[in-house]
């Protein structure tokens, strides 16, 4: 076994099971965990930005984007109130006119000001913007109850809002890995070369279908026998939510691999040992998880 793939092995042996028990409890663990990570992605993103020529206020996007979903938290919490006169729209307002003050100072005009304004917001949404939807998702309004799961003729109560949590997070890694085994194996059509000349047609058809059979089988006999919530018009509903899902998953890859083929570099960093760094990992999440809030917003339903 190689250096790498032992690292990759190891790391992914620590983190997976301490990352599905912070899902799992929600709360402030959840919330500072995004927020952790949406503060490391954005740090790699201004690093991208950085190798393409621009200059981002990068010390300012980075504090953005870990505290969005902290002010998610205290959304949920109840100690921040968006209906109120500082909503979210104020405070959007509010940090675009800071950002655009510091750009006066420390950019000035032989600096691309415009460019260190417009790419500091992109990258604070971009990462911590996306990411928060994980906290909101976890929280979804029809998550309330308490979810009893049989494992190893034991019964255990976890919440619905993990369980409903982890439906993204799994179908997000089934596409990854559907596509890299079908586009390993069958894959002969490239999907777009200029952008990430790896991927092929059959992998990304792969990606979708397993993300659609992953996505029945744990609505069929995980989420809905645990927590009574299911999908209108199911099964049609649970396989275009899995397929909706893949389809935003591999735009989510695609899109870091331009900003990475526009930088020239190969990995977004090197935080994670054998996997480059966190967007090369939760690239595909910052896709999934906002349009699978919207989705379920939509196709989720109460099923006693």
């Amino acid at each position: 076994m190689s250096s790498e793939l032992t690292r990759r092995t190891l790391f992914g042996v620590i983190a997976a099971p301490i990352a599905i028990a912070i899902v799992l409890y929600g709360d402030a663990a959840l919330a500072a965990l995004l927020a952790m990570t949406a503060a490391l992605a954005a740090w790699e993103f201004f690093r991208l930005a950085r190798a393409t020529g621009l200059d981002p206020l990068d010390d300012a996007g980075i504090v953005i984007a870990g505290l969005t979903p902290l002010l998610v938290h205290a959304r949920y919490r109840g100690i921040y109130d968006p209906s109120g006169p500082l909503g979210v729209a104020a405070l959007a307002m509010l940090c675009l006119l800071l950002l655009t003050a510091l750009a006066i100072w420390l950019r000035g005009v032989g600096r691309k000001p415009i460019g260190a304004v417009s790419t500091t917001t992109f990258g604070a949404v971009y990462t911590g913007g996306a990411l928060s939807y994980g906290y909101a998702i976890r929280y979804q309004d029809y998550a309330f109850a308490p979810a009893p799961v049989a494992i190893g003729g034991h019964v255990f109560t976890l919440p619905s809002g993990g369980l409903l949590l982890l439906l993204p997070l799994l179908l997000a890694w089934a596409s990854d890995i559907g596509a890299y085994a079908v586009g390993r194996s069958l894959g002969r059509h490239k999907l777009i070369p200029s952008v990430s000349p790896g991927k092929t047609v059959e992998g990304a058809i792969g990606g979708l279908v397993a993300s659609m059979v992953v996505a029945w089988v744990y609505t069929r006999w995980v989420l809905h026998p645990a927590t009574h919530l299911d999908f209108h018009g199911a099964p049609a509903g649970v396989l275009f939510f899995g397929a909706l899902v893949s389809a935003v998953a591999q735009l989510g890859d695609l899109a870091e691999s331009l900003f990475k083929r526009e930088a020239g570099v190969k990995d977004s960093s090197h935080l994670i040992p054998g996997h480059g760094g966190i967007l090369d990992r939760f690239d595909s999440l910052l896709f999934v998880l906002p349009v699978s809030y919207v989705a379920l917003g939509w196709l989720l339903t109460w099923a006693p």
